[in-house]
């Protein structure tokens, strides 16, 4: 898919007002849980699933017959099918996935399962897929685990708990990072009739055989919300109605209700539609500051909507970037720089400088087979004109991204 000339006609047509309403697809995160646990309990019925392309990987892997299953870029099903062949008995596969996917580490992951029973063997490089799961029953009840890395290596164990013999008590060593993510993944057991408990360094997960919940519907996805939420604080008068969603939603990333306060940007809920709006005669702040340790998907919508409003934003927190589809903080540093910013980094923090001149026009994006890239660096187009490379990489999360986009123009 090419995007090339996207921004000239989307500059030519813009007049400083955004304003339409669409539905957003189900959320990802959401809807691979639901996914495998549907695969231990196949009484659950699910609604509004994502139709994300690693969505669409994961159901395809959970009903594959083959013995060697490729995921491509899908870290979330990389990581939740590990646990789940773990734990299938008579099975024997090779859960491999793209280049990048054999440079981002899942030994964390494998040496916990392996303590707790688990048959699993790399077949290249150590400590990285792809791994050969020959299936068991895990006899042993307790596991520790770093609590700072990649949350969904926490949730990826959770899943797999209640079928366990005698369930699982997961001891984390270290703070625990992205905390939401394993909230949504417990608060998907609990309404299974799983009982569980997260104090302190601990989370305990009951055995259980019989569920009292089989319909699911999947919320909206709120890291796919976050584009819109740059669009309208990039515009002069945004407004814009998605759906569909949760107050109380399950999902880290609605923070993004919070956060978009700083740019101007309101959020008011009917129903399950909500609508931002760019509140009138709004001053910016000069600084912003974000931690964004439980939220770390929204960092680079963040970057480039401070870049694009000219205020300095300073975020922390962000230290699994670098093990995301890309090193996702180079890649802000380089395509930012592109455009004339001025940017700072380390490994879990990146500042953007406030910025008083004028963008850089006909740069080339580069996205980095990362889908967050192309779709955080779209509402710039509002401000000057450039060229997003592989623009269709979207598809990983939000397929009908150019499709809701275009209508603006």
């Amino acid at each position: 898919m090419a995007h090339a000339d996207i921004g000239t006609k989307f500059l030519k047509k813009y007049n400083g007002t955004v304003n339409d309403a669409f539905q957003i697809t189900g959320s990802k995160s959401e809807s691979n849980r639901l996914l495998i646990l549907q695969a231990l309990y196949p009484s659950i019925n699910i609604s509004n699933l994502s139709n994300s392309d690693d969505t669409n990987l994961m159901q395809n892997a959970l009903k594959s017959k083959e013995k060697e299953i490729n995921i491509g870029h899908a870290g979330t099903s990389m990581r939740f099918l590990t646990s789940y062949f773990a734990v299938k008995p008579n099975s024997e596969i090779i859960l491999t996935g793209s280049a990048r996917m054999q440079e981002r580490p899942i030994k964390i992951l494998v040496d916990a399962l392996r303590s707790l029973g688990a048959n699993i063997e790399y077949v290249k490089n150590d400590g990285f897929p792809p791994l050969k799961i020959t299936g068991t029953t895990l006899t042993a009840n307790k596991v520790k685990i770093d609590g700072s890395v990649s949350s969904q290596y926490i949730s990826s164990l959770l899943l797999i708990a209640p079928t366990l013999p005698d369930g699982l008590t997961i001891e984390f060593e270290g703070k625990i990072t992205s905390i939401p993510y394993i909230q949504m993944t417990l608060s998907l057991l609990n309404d299974l009739g799983v009982s569980t408990n997260f104090e302190g360094q601990f989370i305990t997960v009951q055995p259980t055989q019989t569920i009292k919940n089989t319909e699911f519907t999947v919320e909206s996805d709120w890291s796919s919300a976050s584009y819109s939420y740059g669009l309208v604080a990039l515009s002069e008068n945004g407004k814009l109605d998605i759906s569909s969603y949760k107050e109380n939603s399950l999902q880290g990333d609605s923070v993004l209700q919070e956060i978009y306060k700083e740019f101007g940007v309101n959020t008011s809920f009917k129903g399950h539609t909500i609508t931002l709006e760019k509140v009138k005669n709004f001053t910016l702040p000069k600084r912003v500051e974000f931690d964004l340790v439980q939220a770390p998907d929204i960092a680079q919508t963040i970057a480039v909507t401070a870049f694009g409003l000219g205020v300095e934003c300073h975020m922390t927190g962000l230290h699994t970037l670098k093990i995301k589809e890309t090193d996702r903080i180079i890649a802000l540093y380089n395509e930012l720089s592109k455009l004339g910013a001025t940017i700072e980094y380390t490994d879990e923090t990146l500042t953007v400088k406030a910025f008083n001149g004028t963008i850089n026009s006909d740069v080339h994006i580069s996205t980095y087979n990362d889908h967050r890239m192309a779709m955080a660096f779209a509402p710039l187009l509002l401000k000057t004109n450039i060229n997003i490379d592989d623009a269709g990489v979207v598809s990983k999360s939000y397929p009908s991204f150019w499709d809701d986009f275009e209508i603006f123009q």
